[in-house]
């Protein structure tokens, strides 16, 4: 994880995400070895904000995405490798000099195998179910501001080969709308080999370009197979009652969808419309049994266009990785 940095990022909100990202990194470092990255003049303030549970880590960061600056983690017969995506702000839209570096300084201290992708583009864009197939949106890699002059087929090959799948089910998604063109990892996600679960508009939300991107990725999914050749079935996971959440801002990501899978449960948001809160836990409970559920609000971070899964990166535990 990492520690948000810059007053012209956050202004007045500063404070209160700092608290958001705190209250996050512990959630998941019930379950699992949590390290956070922070500026090093601003690491003992994490500390304290984030208590003995979380490992601080002095390396210059600019801001909370650590699912986009930092390294996108591979295992294959050398071990365990970082792949680093040259991370250039979701295209040029905000300060980054200290976050398109995250990956190459984390991966360096720990001694980890870097690899750096030919392409530019962010963790957030990819999800694999971790059996062949990975999902992606157009509008977050096949765009003039990450990859001009690459056709789709090129960047898919690009994926195949970084990444070791054999099928790409492609989304249109929304350009030039949110900081980041569409990230898949807020419209789709695996819940394991042939189960995807979607992003849906809350009932009677009149139609605009997110219900539009999500109405073409159903289309999408209902007629795709993986890579194993399975249909693929899809749960419908609705947003909640905008008028109801207790966070706001014209960024803000009002979406279940960018949970966290920790060893032995899951952390996802809690956004203030009780009904919603409580039916979403229901299903992604259902969805992966065994797995203890925790809520956490994310208001701050929600309002920044992101959420639990974009503010956090794993490590897989591969022979050969350092702890």
């Amino acid at each position: 994880m990492s520690w948000p940095a810059l007053e012209e990022v956050w202004g007045g909100q500063l404070a209160d995400v700092r608290q958001d990202i705190a209250h996050v990194a512990q959630a998941v470092a019930q379950f699992e070895p949590v390290v956070l990255m922070a500026r090093p003049d601003q690491a003992d303030q994490a500390r304290q904000l984030c208590g003995s549970s979380v490992e601080v880590l002095p390396l210059m960061v600019d801001d909370l995405w650590a699912r986009d600056t930092g390294p996108t983690f591979v295992t294959g017969p050398q071990g365990l490798a970082g792949l680093d995506f040259n991370f250039n702000g979701w295209g040029g839209k905000q300060t980054h000099g200290n976050d398109s570096q995250v990956a190459r300084n984390l991966l360096d201290h720990y001694g980890i195998r870097r690899v750096q992708a030919p392409i530019t583009g962010e963790g957030g864009a990819l999800e694999v179910d971790g059996d062949g197939t990975l999902m992606a949106t157009e509008s977050s890699l096949v765009n003039e501001n990450r990859n001009p002059g690459r056709s789709r087929d090129q960047i898919e090959a690009v994926l195949k080969d970084l990444l070791g799948v054999q099928r790409v089910i492609w989304f249109q998604g929304v350009a030039g709308q949110d900081i980041t063109d569409c990230h898949v990892d807020a419209l789709a996600r695996f819940v394991e080999p042939g189960v995807v679960v979607l992003h849906r508009p809350a009932a009677d939300t009149p139609p605009d370009i997110w219900s539009k991107a999500s109405d073409q990725a159903l289309t999408v999914l209902r007629g795709a197979t993986d890579a194993k050749g399975r249909t693929l079935r899809v749960v419908e996971l609705t947003e909640p009652d905008l008028t109801a959440v207790e966070g706001r801002g014209k960024d803000f990501l009002a979406t279940y969808l960018n949970f966290y899978v920790v060893n032995g449960g899951l952390i996802m948001p809690r956004f203030g419309d009780q009904a919603a809160d409580d039916r979403a836990a229901g299903t992604l409970r259902d969805l992966h049994p065994g797995r203890r559920i925790v809520q956490v609000e994310i208001n701050t971070i929600a309002s920044g266009g992101g959420g639990i899964h974009c503010a956090t990166q794993q490590q897989p535990v591969a022979a050969g990785s350092t702890q």
